[in-house]
């Protein structure tokens, strides 16, 4: 039985297109309507949704980010929550993978073997932690995929052939290209040379590779998927988010439109892109 995020990468790859794979963080800028925008990323066009788990230390991420988690931390998000959001939006949607996305110390705090049981029951497909290189794949990575969850590593533009098969050797689900050096949100991709990197990677593994970093417009978007099997866009719709904002950093009506129609344009670009299904 194959799992949400293969049978999804599937799909895709049979239309012959590239999924569009975008991220929120969890709470911001507050739980209603943060819960309000997950479930409206499907019918925009969000194929994969991964799902920011605030932290209060987030470095690699960028200013944009950054500050999508400190306003979900400062409404009161927690994991638990997170888990609970994914809960709700499971009893609409059986079919969109979540794949949660975030540090390693929040999952710590909760307990490991809680934390797995609980995330698999809200209906979390797969995991997401930056912090957690290969060499510590017992504290979590193992037991996850133990579990039934996909364990999703990222590679980078630094990630040679030598270190690429211990990145790769117990990543599940996708392998998450990080198109740019630095952090999020802060420079913009080059398609040709993400193109040669994915081509790179898929030497070493069948598993879909997502390129996210850097993707910001429909036109980026429509570059990269060109090359890759996955295109995913954050810092973008964390912005769409922010600036809809009023002047004590609540939500307004314009909130969840102004994120929905980036991705329905988003989707649009990445939709008209074909490529072949065989890849």
């Amino acid at each position: 039985m194959s799992t949400r995020l293969e049978a999804r990468f599937r799909d895709c790859a049979a239309q012959g297109r590239a999924a569009l794979v975008t991220f929120i963080t969890a709470g911001d800028p507050d739980f209603d309507t943060s819960l309000s925008l997950l479930k409206a990323l499907p019918a925009a066009g969000s194929d994969v949704i991964e799902l920011g788990v605030p932290f209060t230390d987030p470095m690699a991420d960028g200013p944009a980010i950054q500050a999508a988690g400190l306003r979900a931390l400062k409404a009161g998000q927690t994991l638990k929550k997170t888990l609970a959001m994914v809960r709700a939006f499971r009893e609409g949607d059986a079919t969109t993978p979540i794949v949660l996305m975030g540090y390693y110390n929040p999952i710590y705090i909760y307990g490991v073997d809680r934390f797995l049981v609980d995330a698999l029951t809200a209906g979390v497909d797969g995991l997401i932690v930056v912090d957690l290189p290969p060499e510590e794949d017992e504290e979590l990575c193992l037991p996850a995929l133990r579990a039934g969850l996909d364990f999703i590593r990222l590679a980078t533009p630094t990630t040679d052939d030598k270190r690429l098969p211990a990145v790769l050797a117990n990543t599940a689900g996708f392998v998450y290209y990080v198109s740019i050096t630095g952090i999020t949100g802060a420079a913009t991709a080059d398609p040709q040379a993400v193109g040669q990197a994915v081509a790179r990677i898929k030497r070493h593994t069948g598993l879909p590779v997502a390129v996210g970093f850097g993707v910001k417009t429909p036109e980026q978007a429509a570059a990269i998927a060109a090359g890759a099997d996955g295109v995913v866009v954050g810092s973008a719709l964390i912005d769409a988010l922010r600036g809809t904002l009023d002047a004590e950093g609540h939500a307004t009506p314009a909130t969840v439109p102004a994120v929905t129609g980036l991705v329905g344009a988003l989707a649009e670009a990445v939709r008209g892109v074909r490529r072949q299904a065989a890849e």
